[in-house]
C-alpha cells in the first residue's frame, strides 16, 4: 500500500484543486445587471446542478429555468429544475432534457436574459440528432469517438455536425435574448466552445474539419452518419448576428486548480512544479513520459530536486484496442506510470476532478514504486491488465482506488507525483 501520509498529502492537493473550481466564488464578481424581462437559466454537465445552486444563492431577483446533469449528480435547487440523463452514452432522458432546454429559451425577447451554466459532460447529456439521424445513431457516434483516441477538439468538430444543439445552436435559439455563459473548462487550452461541445458558444470548425478528423484518426462511423456529415449545412459561425451582445466567461479551469494545488503543497513544505495544464495524448504513453521524468528526478535529482511534487493536468485519451476491460484514462495513465517507476520512493495520484474516471465510481487511483510487484504477488500480470484496458481491476485488486464521489465541478484530469529523497 502507498504510504498513508503521502496519500493524505496528495488527497489534500486534490481537494485544493477542486475547491479552486468552486463556481459560486467564481461567478460572484461576474454577475450582470438584472434585465427588464425574464431571467432564464439553462445548463448542462456533470456539475450543472451545483452551478445552478450557486447561481440561485447569488441572484436576488426572480429566475426560472432547467439544467441537466448525469444520473446521481443532482442537487437540491429552489427555482431551477434539475433533470438527469446518461453519461457517457446518451439516452432518451437526455433527448427529453435537450427539448426542455429549447423550451426554456423559446419565445424570448430582447429584454430577457439567459444564463447558461456549462461544464464538462454536457455533450453526452444533450443528444439532439438532426433530421435523418436517430438517438441510436448519436449513441453509435459517441461510442466510436470515445474509442478512437482522438483529442477533444477533433471529437467536437465531428459532434457539432451531427447535432441540433451543439456548436452554439442553443444560444441561437434564444435570440434575441442576451446569453451569458459561465463555463467550467475541462478541456486543454480552455476554449469555451469545446466544453460540452459548446451549446451556447459557436466556433469556426466546419464540415471540412470534421471530415479531416474522421480520416486522420481512422474513426469508423455508421454509413448514414458519415453521409450526413458530408452533406449537412454548416454549423453557426461566431460572427453570426444571433450571437451579438452575448458574453462568455471561463470561471474555472485546470490552470487555476493546479495553481491552488501548488499553493497547498508549498504551505505543507513541499516544493511544487507544474509541468502543464494542457497535456493530451494516449493515457498510457503520457504515463510512461511522466514515469521517465519521475525516474530522472528520483535517481539523478534533475531537472527538479527532491523532495518535490510534480503536478499536471489536461485530458488524455484511451484508444480501445480490446473490449471487456474496466477503467478510465486516469487509471490507465497510472497503471502505465507504475510500471515505469518500480522500486522508487514515490507516490502518485491521478484522478478526474469531477469524481468519476471512466465507467466506474472511482475518480482515479494511487500508485507507488511497489504497485506492479503487489499485483504480481496477487497473482495478476500488470502488463496484461494494461493491455486489456483493465486498470480499474488492477487498482481494485490492490485496494488503491480513489473514490471521493461527485465533486460538483469538472476541470479535467489532476495528476500529482510526490517524490521523496531516495533511501540509500
Amino acid at each position: 500500500m502507498p504510504n498513508s501520509a503521502d496519500v493524505a498529502f496528495l488527497t489534500d492537493l486534490f481537494r485544493a484543486a477542486v475547491e479552486a473550481a468552486d463556481p459560486k466564488a467564481a461567478m460572484a464578481p461576474l454577475l450582470p445587471n438584472k434585465p427588464n424581462g425574464r431571467t432564464v437559466v439553462i445548463g448542462a454537465g456533470k456539475g450543472a446542478a451545483q452551478m445552478a445552486v450557486a447561481f440561485e444563492e447569488l441572484w436576488d431577483g426572480p429566475l426560472e429555468g432547467v439544467v441537466v446533469t448525469r444520473y446521481g449528480y443532482a442537487a437540491q435547487t429552489k427555482q431551477i429544475r434539475v433533470l438527469e440523463a446518461s453519461h457517457p452514452v446518451p439516452d432518451e432522458n437526455g433527448m427529453e432534457a435537450t427539448q426542455a432546454l429549447f423550451d426554456a429559451v423559446s419565445a424570448l425577447n430582447k429584454d430577457d436574459l439567459v444564463i447558461a451554466l456549462i461544464c464538462g459532460g454536457g455533450s453526452a447529456l444533450l443528444p439532439a440528432p438532426p433530421e435523418g439521424l436517430s438517438l441510436a445513431d448519436e449513441q453509435a457516434l459517441n461510442e466510436a469517438l470515445l474509442a478512437s483516441g482522438a483529442p477533444i477538439s477533433a471529437m467536437n468538430a465531428i459532434r457539432k455536425q451531427c447535432s441540433q444543439i451543439k456548436g452554439g445552436r442553443l444560444a441561437a435559439a434564444a435570440h434575441p435574448a442576451r446569453v451569458i455563459s459561465y463555463v467550467v473548462s475541462d478541456v486543454p487550452g480552455d476554449d469555451p466552445a469545446q466544453v460540452a461541445s459548446g451549446p451556447t458558444v459557436p466556433d469556426e470548425s466546419d464540415r471540412a474539419k470534421a471530415i479531416a478528423a474522421i480520416d486522420a484518426y481512422g474513426i469508423k462511423l455508421p454509413e448514414n452518419v458519415h453521409s450526413h456529415i458530408e452533406t449537412t449545412p454548416e454549423a453557426p459561425h461566431p460572427a453570426d448576428t444571433e450571437f451579438e451582445g452575448n458574453e462568455v466567461h471561463v470561471i474555472a479551469s485546470a490552470a487555476i486548480s493546479l495553481e491552488a494545488a501548488a499553493e497547498q503543497a508549498s504551505k505543507s513544505g513541499t516544493t511544487p512544479v507544474i509541468l502543464s495544464d494542457a497535456i493530451e495524448g494516449e493515457a498510457r504513453d503520457v504515463g510512461l513520459v511522466h514515469a521517465a521524468i519521475a525516474r530522472e528526478v528520483a535517481t539523478k535529482d534533475r531537472p527538479f530536486s527532491t523532495p518535490v511534487v510534480i503536478l499536471s493536468g489536461g485530458e488524455t485519451t484511451v484508444t480501445i484496442r480490446t473490449t471487456g476491460g474496466k477503467g478510465g484514462r486516469n487509471t490507465e495513465f497510472l497503471l502505465a506510470f507504475a510500471g515505469g517507476v518500480e522500486n522508487l520512493e514515490l507516490t502518485a495520484l491521478s484522478a478526474d476532478t469531477d469524481g468519476i474516471d471512466g465507467s466506474e465510481d472511482n475518480a482515479g487511483a494511487f500508485a507507488d514504486g511497489t504497485t506492479w510487484q503487489r499485483l504480481r504477488s496477487a497473482g495478476s500480470d500488470p502488463s496484461k491488465l494494461l493491455a486489456d484496458h483493465n486498470a480499474w481491476t488492477a487498482f481494485d485488486l490492490v485496494g488503491d482506488l480513489f473514490a471521493p464521489g461527485p465533486t460538483g465541478t469538472n476541470v479535467n484530469d489532476f495528476r500529482a507525483i510526490l517524490i521523496k529523497d531516495q533511501q540509500v
